[in-house]
């Protein structure tokens, strides 16, 4: 199955969208879900039930629910059967910014380090197993998303179907792009016009247009600009500090922030060839490390950086994540 088809073949009007706000574990604090699911979907169960969490920068919405060529990736996972949840950390998107966002940068600690979001995700798929009546879930995970997941999945493993990490962040023997070494902040400015450079690095040039057709970065960026109309300047958006924190004192430290061996669950690890955020000897570390998973693959797709999951090539990842979320459980 090729799940790059066009709008029409995919039927995104007959997806239903839904927005929630739920209580996190601190009071004063919301959390946004939102949700995806076919107009006629079964009954929701743990095998079609998936969570998405974010990564550093960027919310759920710019990640995952912004329709490049007619579809985004939650409309397709809901078009393949899947009822699809995906949450807003503290700080993110549609969640409550707490107020050290309205200080200075500098006046306060980063705020929703992994461990912090962790929580935030917890509350998420107790609500998430309260409203579907079911025991677990699949939990699907994009770059620091991944610190994230592997933090909850390695200590709740029981509410756990399969995990799939799109990109995770590791431990890393050289600099990472997201710790420039500037100062650590609460939170940080983030020029959205100016990512198109950053998403473009390690592409060869004849490439570019291939990898960012016409009105893709633009539609990508409007989107991602409408989900801070608070931030203190015009084509910015911000995001919490805390996940530079964890790179600097976690993955480039040589201390994970969890331990892969604690997790139970299949695992799926996705990655592309041109990411410069995490590398391959970063995701082999990895997938040697979940050594006691149920069962583990690694999918390496050509010609995508880490935003593979907007990209022309994003098909492949969408057709290897539903086929494995699809497939029985199996045994080690």
């Amino acid at each position: 199955m090729n799940t790059g088809a066009s709008v029409d073949e995919l039927g995104r009007d007959e997806v239903r969208r839904d927005t929630y706000l739920i209580d996190s574990d601190t009071s004063g604090i919301q959390l946004q879900l939102r949700r995806r699911r076919r107009s006629d979907m079964c009954e929701p169960s743990s095998c079609n039930t998936l969570l998405l969490m974010h990564g550093a920068t960027f919310p759920s919405e710019s990640l995952f629910d912004v329709p490049v060529d007619g579809a985004s990736f939650m409309d397709v996972l809901a078009m393949a059967g899947f009822d699809v949840w995906a949450v807003d950390a503290r700080g993110y998107g549609g969640s409550t910014r707490p107020v050290e966002m309205s200080a200075p940068d500098d006046a306060n600690p980063p705020l929703t380090p992994a461990r912090v979001a962790a929580r935030d995700l917890a509350s998420a798929v107790e609500y998430i197993l309260d409203e579907n009546a079911i025991e677990r879930l699949n939990l699907v995970a994009m770059s620091w998303g991944g610190s994230v997941a592997g933090i909850y999945a390695s200590q709740h493993g029981e509410y756990i179907e399969k995990l799939v990490l799109v990109a995770p962040l590791w431990l890393s023997s050289r600099p990472l792009r997201i710790d420039a070494g500037q100062p650590l902040t609460a939170w940080r400015s983030v020029n959205v016009d100016a990512f198109r450079e950053a998403w473009l690095t390690g592409v060869p040039i004849e490439q570019h247009e291939a990898l960012l057709p016409p009105g893709w970065f633009e539609q990508w960026a409007a989107v991602t600009n409408a989900t801070d109309l608070d931030a203190p300047e015009s084509g910015t958006i911000r995001a919490p500090g805390g996940a530079i924190q964890d790179t600097r004192e976690h993955w480039l430290a040589g201390r994970p922030l969890y331990d892969p061996g604690a997790i139970t669950a299949p695992v799926l690890l996705v990655h592309a060839e041109w990411d410069q955020d995490v590398r391959l000897d970063m995701m082999q570390d990895l997938f040697s490390r979940l050594d006691n998973a149920s069962y583990r693959r690694w999918i390496e797709i050509g010609s995508g950086t880490h935003m593979i999951l907007m990209e022309p090539g994003r098909w492949q990842a969408f057709d290897a994540i539903i086929a494995f979320l699809r497939e029985p459980t199996r045994g080690a």
